[in-house]
């Protein structure tokens, strides 16, 4: 485990290691957490997870917005800390490759969870561990449409309470990353019932 005493070091020392998941504390000396993350998601996908004295949740959709994997307030209880910690890296550690799993496929769209790898076409997508686990269940039923409720437990586990403003950002943030490189329309709300996958056809 590696330490470091304000946001700088922290800036650093994420940027030169190989970390499998940053706890962030948003009000840190020099840069705090938010702001961390988001010169951190320039260039790295490494899963993150905000800790904060601020129960605010336009901090908590700023910090998702900004890449973020999960929030936990202060004061918190170390048998939480760890729950949340170990259903990210069970998320963005995947399955181990077999030699038999094949990418995910969709239109033009493709995933590769045990490499953790999303393309549209040529264009490569970097998307955070939660993101990843959106995508994957969805891409993997297909045809079904999904509730927020099935989502929420396939990404974080059924032992976790998490809002569905939480999940509206990570869906935001994935839907947004699909559109920037032209896979406008992947993801699809049926209004009353849930979300399915689009066509994720080239425009």
């Amino acid at each position: 485990m590696t330490e470091a005493g304000d946001g700088a070091e922290g800036l650093a020392k994420a940027r030169g290691g190989r970390a499998d998941l940053i706890v962030l504390d948003i009000g840190m000396p020099e840069m705090d957490g938010l702001e961390l993350c988001r010169r951190l998601r320039t260039d790295h996908d490494t899963p993150v997870l905000f800790l904060t004295a601020r129960d605010e949740e336009i901090d908590r959709i700023l910090g998702f917005e900004l890449g973020g994997d999960d929030y936990v307030t202060k004061p918190f209880s170390p048998r939480e800390l760890m729950a949340r910690i170990r259903a990210i890296l069970k998320r963005s550690e995947g399955r181990a490759p077999t030699g038999t799993d094949k990418p995910l496929l969709r239109g033009a769209l493709s995933l590769d969870p045990t490499r953790h790898v999303c393309r549209f076409g040529e264009s490569q997508i970097a998307l955070t561990s939660r993101e990843m686990g959106l995508l994957e269940h969805l891409m993997r039923h297909p045809d079904h449409v999904a509730t927020k409720a099935q989502l929420t437990d396939a990404v974080y586990g059924t032992s976790i309470h998490v809002s569905e403003r939480t999940l509206d950002s990570h869906l935001r943030n994935l839907r947004s990353k699909l559109a920037e490189v032209g896979c406008d329309g992947a993801i699809e709300t049926v209004h009353g019932v849930g979300i399915r996958m689009g066509p994720c056809s080239p425009a």
